[in-house]
């Protein structure tokens, strides 16, 4: 069967949590292999609605084994309330694995990811300040530790010194605070290890045998093309590679297994958090847009932000089908756009007077800006449509632009939150 990836094409938030959970239904596997509780998916079932940070987003299906890969960072307290949550809320307890060589998301990361954006001011990233760029700095510094070092208390402690030893000095001498201490970070450091200790285990060789076996495996990007660190709006971009190319790593699998990239594409943009964003829209246009966005506005699954808003980027989108290497897309949030007369795009760039269809790099996003075109609007409710040719002619052609404009097939088109709201074509 191969393994497929369900990766985003843009800033993140386009959907990839539905059409996981969608897709899941079908899988034996579903794997995150990047990122952290950063981020989340929302996901809307008979259940009720969630927002998923750290848990693949396969956890609703019966019979479903979800994997924490090693490219993962792992907050062990924000896991144990997630799932603790779901359960809570009547969903059946999940299957799920968690690799030994994930790497666990510290107390301090978090601090230090806090004190830097408020030393940082005005020249903030937009952090979500739950440790994701000093847990991947501490990873590649090789100081950071793996989850089968909380089972060696000895090695545990050797490794909390060697990590600690810089940081104290940064603490005290450049942001004013009292050093850290590892018998104060062991006790729930340990207590969280027993409760996860039941999931743990050598994730990269259970998924090789499900591979020997033909099982099907979806692997589950977070966040989106244009956030990731070598290809993204550097330096506004996530700690993590956000490309399917990357989840053969995170996930211990390799990288001929991934037959299929599925790019979620939204029919509009939005973002969470600072940097260059061409299409962009303010004022009362971008709260109309937000208000009417999704199940219940768009705002950041993980912060409650309010998602920056702007109408469709062919430009960027293109740009993130390419990365990710996409076989197809699945455009989302289609149904949003029924409020309007004539519906907004940006088809490419003026860069110093010169109109450009290349997604250039982050030194000449900030003085760019966006070619409007407009297509005719379908002023009606598509939600309760499940043919693509049931469609209003107007909204099948803006899907047909859409396709045009970045050169893979939409396979599927989302005209709502729920998993019925899925056309396909």
């Amino acid at each position: 069967m191969g393994v497929t990836a369900i990766v985003g094409a843009n800033w993140g938030d386009e959907g990839k949590g539905k059409v996981t959970d969608v897709l899941a239904g079908k899988a034996k596997y579903v794997v995150r292999y990047q990122g952290g509780s950063n981020a989340g998916h929302t996901i809307i079932n008979e259940y009720g609605k969630f927002a998923l940070r750290l848990l693949p987003s396969g956890v609703f299906h019966s019979g479903v084994i979800n994997v924490i890969g090693p490219g993962v960072a792992l907050d062990m307290s924000a896991f144990i309330r997630e799932r603790e949550a779901l359960i809570a809320r009547g969903v059946p307890e999940p299957i799920i694995q968690i690799s030994d060589r994930a790497q666990v998301v510290m107390p301090y990361h978090k601090l230090f990811d806090e004190l830097e954006e408020e030393r940082l001011g005005a020249r903030a990233f937009g952090s979500t300040k739950t440790g994701i760029a000093p847990f991947y700095a501490d990873k590649y510094l090789k100081l950071g530790i793996q989850v089968a070092d909380l089972f060696d208390v000895d090695r545990l402690t050797s490794r909390l010194e060697a990590s600690l030893e810089a940081k104290n000095i940064l603490l005290q001498h450049l942001y004013r605070q009292a050093p850290i201490e590892v018998s104060s970070l062991l006790p729930q450091l340990l207590q969280d290890a027993e409760q996860i200790k039941p999931f743990v285990c050598n994730t990269t060789l259970i998924l090789h045998a499900a591979l020997g076996r033909d099982e099907t495996i979806l692997v589950e990007g977070q966040l989106g093309a244009l956030r990731d660190p070598d290809h993204g709006i550097y330096p506004y971009s996530t700690s993590s590679s956000t490309l399917a190319a990357f989840a053969a790593v995170g996930a211990g699998l390799p990288p001929y297994a991934i037959t299929k990239i599925v790019a979620v594409v939204k029919a509009y943009s939005s973002c969470v958090g600072a940097g260059p964003f061409v299409s962009e829209i303010a004022g009362s246009e971008a709260d109309e847009l937000r208000k009417r966005g999704g199940d219940a506005g768009e705002y950041g699954v993980n912060t409650g932000r309010p998602r920056r808003m702007g109408w469709f980027d062919a430009v960027a989108a293109r740009y993130g089908c390419m990365l990710q290497g996409a076989t197809e897309v699945v455009l989302t949030n289609l149904d949003v756009l029924g409020y309007l007369a004539k519906v907004p795009v940006c088809t490419g760039y003026i860069s110093d007077g010169s109109i450009i269809r290349e997604f250039p790099a982050s030194a000449n996003l900030d003085r760019v800006k966006p070619v409007i075109e407009y297509l005719p609007g379908w002023l009606s409710d598509i939600s309760a449509i499940r043919e693509f040719d049931k469609l209003p002619r107007e909204a099948q052609n803006y899907v047909l632009f859409v396709e045009q404009q970045i050169g893979v097939r939409i396979t599927s088109v989302s005209i709502g939150p729920n998993r019925e709201q899925m056309i396909g074509r």
